[in-house]
């Protein structure tokens, strides 16, 4: 029992980490939170900071999901203090416990009174470990929402909404035989909904045509985007 609180309570620490305020003061002698959206994640990193220190805050977001689920949980692994009634192994979920403290971790940091970021790229670091195809999908989708609207949120709350569609997907259709799997599917809806929620501001933005768009990154450009409830995307 005290392996697994000291799991939960050490990764929660790690994803508590705001990288983006550490290396902003680090580096540019700010409090990034006193800047452009004031969030600590790695889109407002790159938008404050620029782009060589919001990669690094985006490489230190998704080492804490990372270490948490492959070092930390080995390094408190031991029989779960409870019945484990899944197909999973006792380690897999103690490393989906842990991946899930150290999100938590980044939404509500104990360093920076219980703010932070969206959690999107620790959530990556710990799904990369137990579902890498599916994340790789995933970012796809992302990847290419970005391009063909230039909006970094719009990107992440499509990569979420698709991420349990396709672990469902290469399940039933493709028929992917992986130990488990259909309990992943249950705990990626939970992580998905999590961060669509963690999202809801700039949902509400994207829907009155008040997000910040990255034009740069905007190069797709066939069709304008209009908001449904304010102006048109630009």
């Amino acid at each position: 029992m005290l392996n697994f609180i000291g799991l939960i309570v050490a990764s929660y620490l790690v994803g508590s980490i705001p990288s983006a305020l550490l290396i902003g003061k680090l580096f540019k002698r700010i409090d990034i939170r006193n800047y452009g959206s004031g969030n600590l994640g790695s889109t407002n990193a790159f938008r404050v900071l620029g782009a060589p220190l919001g990669m690094l805050v985006q490489a230190m977001d998704i080492s804490k999901g990372l270490l948490a689920v492959l070092i930390l949980t080995p390094l408190f692994y031991s029989h779960l203090p409870f019945a484990n009634h899944t197909p999973l192994e006792d380690i897999t979920v103690l490393k989906i416990i842990a991946g899930i403290s150290a999100v938590l971790g980044h939404t509500f940091s104990v360093f920076v009174n219980f703010k932070g970021g969206k959690g999107i790229n620790t959530a990556l670091g710990m799904l990369i470990s137990l579902a890498p195809v599916d994340v790789g999908i995933s970012v796809g989708f992302f990847v290419i929402t970005l391009l063909s609207s230039g909006y970094v949120s719009l990107g992440s709350i499509v990569a979420s909404f698709f991420f349990p569609l396709i672990m469902f997907t290469r399940e039933n259709f493709f028929k992917v035989d992986i130990y488990g799997y259909n309990t992943l599917i249950f705990f990626s809806i939970a992580i998905s909904l999590l961060l669509i929620y963690n999202h809801r501001e700039n949902i509400k933005r994207l829907l009155y045509g008040n997000e910040n768009r990255f034009d740069k990154l905007w190069i797709i450009r066939i069709f304008k985007i209009k908001a449904p409830f304010g102006k048109s995307s630009k």
